[in-house]
């Protein structure tokens, strides 16, 4: 069997400008799903080239669950404090608080200062530095490939900012663990929706094609519960029309649903309960894992049907 060698191109091979090749290639909406990947957010509305005063953005964009913005700055060069400075400008400027610089090679002072960034800003800002080469195999395509550099340590930050006592410091320590291996099994069952980043929040929310509601998963521990729930961010209409095909719905699912319009909150849900839930004891969480997986994937294609 012959076996082929992989060999590095120069990425200028594969997007000649920054702005009118590379931008405009990451802003697909296939591409951008390999940074979703490595972020772990659903990134929707991209604008291109985004001014900032008398500067521009190469992309702006949110994050259809949360609503955060983010920008993302490329540079298909040797990173340079002109950049740092620029993202910086953007993040101010645009009030994002995900903040990815994109380059061809990150110095080392770079490296440290977005791993500076990263520690000592709370835990709402997030800094990413990626690496962005290509790499053929003999006469091959040309292949990009994304490489982090520095990214948020989300369990430091959270310390920082929430470092209360032991017990909470305990229940933030199981939800990443709980996290972290709710990933891993969705990546086995070949990613039936985004990767989120696991952190120490009790929610982990999946993105159903609306910014108007989303699949939320959340970890009631002192109940024993984990919920799997649509969330209508600020939409009583929504509900209210959601609510008028209950029995079409619950017939679809074939179990009955928890409905909460919440007439005092801006928020509406629309809840199941899954038992069987544990910090102490993980002897369940495989299969627990999978019974969420299972229903967060129901869920959200039910809904989609109603939307």
């Amino acid at each position: 069997m012959a076996i082929g060698k992989l060999e590095e191109v120069d990425i200028r091979e594969l997007w000649k400008h920054e702005q009118y090749d590379f931008s405009e290639w990451l802003a697909k909406k296939e591409n951008i799903e390999i940074l979703n990947n490595i972020l772990g957010l659903t990134l929707v509305d991209i604008s291109k080239e985004t001014y900032v005063g008398s500067y521009r953005c190469d992309l702006f964009a949110k994050d259809e669950t949360t609503g955060i913005r983010v920008i993302i700055e490329n540079q298909l060069e040797i990173s340079n404090h002109d950049h740092l400075g620029k993202i910086i400008t953007y993040a101010s400027g645009l009030d994002a608080k995900v903040i990815v610089w994109i380059v061809k090679e990150a110095r080392e002072e770079h490296r440290s200062a977005i791993e500076w960034l990263n520690n000592n800003t709370n835990s709402n800002i997030n800094f990413f530095l990626i690496e962005i080469h290509a790499y053929k195999i003999g006469n091959s395509d040309k292949a990009p490939m994304f490489q982090v550099v520095e990214q948020p340590n989300d369990f430091i930050k959270n310390n920082k900012v929430s470092n209360s006592n032991e017990t909470m410091n305990k229940s933030q320590s199981q939800r990443i663990e709980f996290w972290n291996q709710f990933n891993n099994v969705v990546v086995e069952r070949g990613k039936p929706f985004n990767i989120r980043r696991a952190t120490t929040d009790h929610w982990y929310s999946i993105a159903i094609g609306t910014s108007e509601a989303h699949i939320d998963i959340t970890l009631v521990n002192k109940d024993s519960l984990i919920g799997v729930e649509l969330y209508i961010t600020n939409n009583k209409d929504l509900f209210d029309k959601l609510y008028d095909r209950k029995e079409d719905i619950e017939k679809d699912l074939n179990f009955k649903l928890d409905w909460r319009r919440l007439d005092n909150s801006k928020a509406s849900r629309i809840l199941y309960y899954i038992k069987g839930l544990n910090f102490d004891d993980h002897t369940n969480y495989n299969e627990l894992i999978n019974k969420t997986i299972d229903l967060a994937v129901l869920m959200r294609d039910t809904f989609k049907k109603y939307i």
